[in-house]
């Protein structure tokens, strides 16, 4: 697994690499399959309080997660924006939980 961090528009502290290297590292655990994932942080330039954006993007087989959120600090947006995506995870087990008891035994017996 891959991880990529990057900032538009500003210089990326090494504070605040970390702490997404270390929020991110728990998607290893989560979902066993993930092949890359791509942390962007960027300055919202309309003047408001809330102008700090968190972008990840999780590559996984099939088709992959997203979350954008938007906030007043880098870390809350991180932090939401990981929550974000462990609630997609979940819901993407359910999903396969769901499709796997649906195959008929026959398929089953012959795999």
């Amino acid at each position: 697994m891959k991880i990529n961090i990057q900032s538009v528009g500003f210089r990326l502290k090494q504070q605040l690499s970390a702490l997404a290297q270390k929020k991110v590292e728990k998607f290893k655990r989560l979902c066993g399959d993930v092949i890359r994932i791509d942390v962007q942080f960027k300055l919202d330039g309309a003047g408001t309080v809330e102008n700090k954006l968190c972008g990840i993007r999780l590559v996984i087989p099939g088709y992959d997660l997203l979350s954008h959120i938007k906030s007043n600090s880098f870390e809350e947006a991180i932090a939401k924006a990981v929550e974000a995506l462990e609630r997609q995870i979940e819901k993407r087990k359910k999903k396969m939980r769901k499709q796997a008891i649906k195959q008929p035994a026959y398929l089953l017996a012959l795999a």
